[in-house]
């Protein structure tokens, strides 16, 4: 017997082929575990022998995903997502995990609770169902599986676009921390999104020609972004000169890894704003700039948005375009008359 209990987990060690193996077999039940561990090493035989494939498990996978995404700025919400699954998958191969474990996963997914209080949400739902998509297709094409399981998304409902009323900005701007107060007055300003101002570095800036420029790879469309920086995002820029030597937004000398977290939440409630999230500033930004006139093909421009239809959500914000046709029905009344 080769297995060992940590906590309350059993974990198989041996040696194979020289090398010491060690891996979580994601049970409690000490049979089962044995039974996994005799599985585990009558497969590195046949590996070895008879050169079959390696029947690669869900913590190969997310080790192999996640290290060639290191450097997206998303990856700290997919390490969140994928420490909710890691019981529900732990110690599965790749090639058992199929429509039904995939809906099992939906369905505890769907009856988990925020906060011990509200259901989440279908996009909640989806972005979990995703994320497992997003590596088994990857497991695919490193040839570690032939196929991956086919499954649908919960329907979402249409979101309408939340933004900031002048007034409503007023009541967050004066609860907020100083240094998040910063963050979201340069979000304003700028439209970036919350990764991209967090990571933005001082190699980043031109403050000669009012210009931040996003490197590809930390967009979310992989494409660079140059940013014309206008007034009130200089006036911040300038704000933040000699608190870091890399980061232009820090606190207490470290740079930021969330603006979103509890004294944000505890802000937004404080200022009596609801169903607002720290995206919605992003939101704000692009609303405001069609109200201006801002034409949709420089909104994307500015946004960084790889799709037209991302920035046609924000069209209705701009109607003045059209009110030439909306008087026709005027003239046309004060004709008859």
């Amino acid at each position: 017997m080769s297995i060992k209990k940590r906590g309350n987990i059993w974990w198989a060690r041996f040696t194979h082929d020289g090398q010491e193996i060690q891996r979580s077999s994601g049970t409690e039940d000490k049979a089962a575990a044995q039974e996994w561990h005799d599985q585990l090493k009558a497969s590195l035989w046949r590996q070895d022998k008879l050169k079959e494939r390696p029947a690669y498990i869900w913590e190969q996978a997310v080790e192999r995903w996640l290290t060639e995404r290191l450097d997206k700025p998303t990856a700290y919400i997919w390490k969140l997502q994928l420490r909710w699954l890691h019981p529900h998958l732990s110690g599965m191969k790749l090639t058992d995990i199929g429509q039904e474990k995939i809906n099992q996963i939906r369905l505890l997914k769907q009856k988990d609770t925020v906060n011990g209080k509200t259901e989440v949400k279908p996009r909640t739902v989806n972005a979990i169902l995703n994320l497992i998509r997003s590596i088994l297709r990857a497991a695919i094409e490193w040839e570690w599986i032939d196929r991956a399981p086919v499954f649908k998304l919960l329907a979402e409902p249409t979101r309408r676009v939340r933004y900031l009323s002048q007034d409503e900005e007023r009541a967050l701007l004066n609860e907020l921390p100083l240094h998040l107060k910063q963050i979201s007055r340069f979000a304003l300003s700028t439209g970036l999104r919350m990764s991209n101002i967090l990571t933005l570095e001082w190699s980043q800036i031109d403050i000669a020609r009012e210009t931040a420029w996003i490197h590809a790879d930390q967009a979310k469309a992989n494409k660079a972004i140059s940013i014309p920086l206008n007034t009130d995002a200089m006036a911040i820029i300038n704000e933040q000169l000699g608190k870091h030597t890399s980061h232009v937004f820090s606190y207490k000398d470290k740079p930021i890894l969330r603006a979103n977290g509890r004294a944000w939440r505890e802000a937004v409630k404080r200022a009596n704003i609801h169903d607002f999230n720290f995206h919605c500033l992003r939101h704000t930004w692009a609303s405001r700039l069609i109200q201006a006139g801002v034409p949709t093909h420089a909104l994307m421009e500015l946004g960084g948005w790889s799709d037209i239809a991302m920035v046609r959500k924000y069209a209705h914000f701009g109607a003045e375009h059209l009110r030439e046709y909306a008087d026709k029905i005027v003239t046309q009344k004060n004709n008859l008359d």
